[in-house]
């Protein structure tokens, strides 16, 4: 058994523009994983706009552990995009559940009681809709080139 096994991309006959959207989709997951994991505040205050004057270390504390999340999260989707095709549906679905959730949250529950909009808050609607594009197309079975 290896860490690693072989590829799946023979078997995916789904849309190769559905993988390579969810290569993106994890770049762009890993790279804010980053920012909150490594920057000294996370990104709370210098991105986000976030008051700190109260709770500080609560806030970046929470902001660390989302990018510990979102670091390994990302690099699974793209090691998916690149090597694993066939779970390329999973992943997307993965990233619509949770991009309609931190949607849910940011406009609609918790993250609106303040009024404030993060960056992220923007940009998540948007990701649920490609990625449901991008999932009807990797369900789609490619006809070979004649």
């Amino acid at each position: 058994m290896n860490l690693f096994p072989a590829s799946t991309n023979a078997d995916y006959h789904g849309s190769i523009a559905s993988a390579w959207f969810l290569t993106l989709a994890g770049l762009l997951e890993f790279a804010p994983g980053c920012i909150h994991y490594f920057l000294p505040d996370g990104g709370a205050g210098v991105i986000a706009g976030i008051d700190l004057t109260q709770n500080r270390a609560t806030i970046i504390a929470v902001f660390a552990w989302v990018g510990a999340i979102q670091i390994p999260m990302g690099l699974m989707l793209v090691l998916i995009g690149m090597r694993y095709r066939t779970f390329v549906p999973l992943g997307l679905l993965m990233v619509i559940i949770t991009r309609g959730l931190m949607s849910l949250d940011g406009w609609f529950m918790k993250g609106a009681a303040g009024g404030h909009h993060p960056p992220e808050h923007f940009a998540s609607p948007i990701a649920v809709l490609l990625a449901l594009v991008f999932l009807a197309l990797s369900l789609r079975i490619q006809r070979a080139a004649a």
